[in-house]
């Protein structure tokens, strides 16, 4: 079991964009601090739902400030960047930090942003393919052209190669991580056999689902049963340990409402496209009835169910539902101190 955090650097109300990130570079040190396996950096633009607009940027920071743990975008928005720029960055953190950096991408939202960085309603509704290829190409070949319908570019050589030896004897280039919230992107990324990172709004059952149609799918694409069946896919979800019962969802519920009533409405779609919003009360508390939030003998349990349900062994869990920068920091220590033994 591989336990991480997921970091939002969410903005409470309140709270200036500078505290929030502040409270996510803390609670990424105390990670590393509290034997957990990783840490998973949101991006957002614009909105207080989250204040990093570069996890790649945030991820070199955190890199650089440790030494153990692995660091991993959840995601980089592939349809705001150019996929060959995202992949000199991936390359640059892999050789640099020794191979501990994990690159996750997505499809994003049809969010306001797709009009301020130039990549339009296509790049998001139809342009993830083409950009994810041309991104693998990219950490994978030594030369490079696009080809494409969105990016043509005569070939070029890749500097840095993504694939350098790197001190451990280790040749390969940085892990790549798909999110997929739809059957379409989880045959995506079974086709080319990257693993999955799957939201934390949604259940065991619902995960165990797309798990089970990836390795259909990865099947059907050629994948070895071994490539298959070793696939590491990653959990999202949310954890709060206290003693008491019903504590941590007491914290949660009373804190995570006006965060995401706040961050979730100042979302604007590019096209100006009728959206619904979750009930911010009524969210907090599925997620703290889907997620590790309880006692440590509750957390470990709904962990090791996950992982019996779904067969995924790994966890990017957020950590700083209380909104509070010491409350998140026990939090995380929490996780190390009482939960991973129990897991062991």
């Amino acid at each position: 079991m591989r336990i991480g955090t997921f970091v939002l650097a969410a903005q409470f109300p309140g709270q200036g964009p500078g505290e929030a990130l502040h409270r996510a570079v803390r609670s990424a040190e105390a990670a590393e601090e509290s034997g957990l396996d990783s840490v998973w950096l949101a991006e957002h633009h614009f909105v207080p739902y989250g204040a990093c607009p570069s996890a790649t940027t945030l991820a070199a920071l955190i890199l650089g400030r440790t030494r153990r743990i692995r660091v991993g975008t959840a995601v980089s928005v592939l349809p705001n960047h150019h996929p060959v720029a995202l992949g000199e960055q991936a390359a640059l953190l892999h050789l640099t930090s020794g191979g501990r950096f994990s690159l996750g991408v997505g499809r994003g939202g049809p969010w306001v942003d797709l009009e301020v960085f130039g990549g339009g309603l296509d790049a998001y509704e139809n342009g993830f393919p083409e950009a994810l290829e041309l991104l693998l190409d990219w950490l994978r070949e030594p030369r490079v052209a696009g080809r494409g319908e969105r990016f043509g570019f005569r070939e070029v050589a890749v500097v840095p190669r993504a694939d350098e030896l790197l001190a451990d004897g280790s040749a390969e280039g940085p892990e790549v991580i798909v999110a997929c919230t739809s059957p379409k992107t989880v045959r995506l990324a079974a086709g080319r056999a990257l693993p999955m990172l799957l939201g934390m709004h949604c259940g065991d059952k619902e995960k165990a689902e797309m798990v089970a149609l990836w390795r259909t799918a990865a099947r059907e694409a050629g994948h070895p049963p071994d490539v298959v069946e070793r696939a590491a896919h990653v959990s999202a979800g949310v954890a709060q340990i206290a003693d008491g019962p019903g504590d941590a969802a007491e914290t949660l519920v009373k804190t995570m409402p006006g965060w995401l009533r706040q961050g979730l409405d100042a979302h604007v779609t590019v096209d100006d496209r009728h959206r619904v919003m979750r009930d911010p009360v009524a969210y907090a508390e599925l997620l703290c009835g889907l997620h590790p939030v309880g006692s440590p003998k509750l957390a470990a349990d709904r962990l090791a169910a996950t992982a019996e349900r779904t067969g995924i062994t790994r966890f990017a869990l957020l950590v700083e539902g209380s909104g509070d920068l010491a409350a998140t920091e026990e939090n995380v220590r929490r996780l190390g101190a009482d939960v991973l033994p129990l897991l062991t």
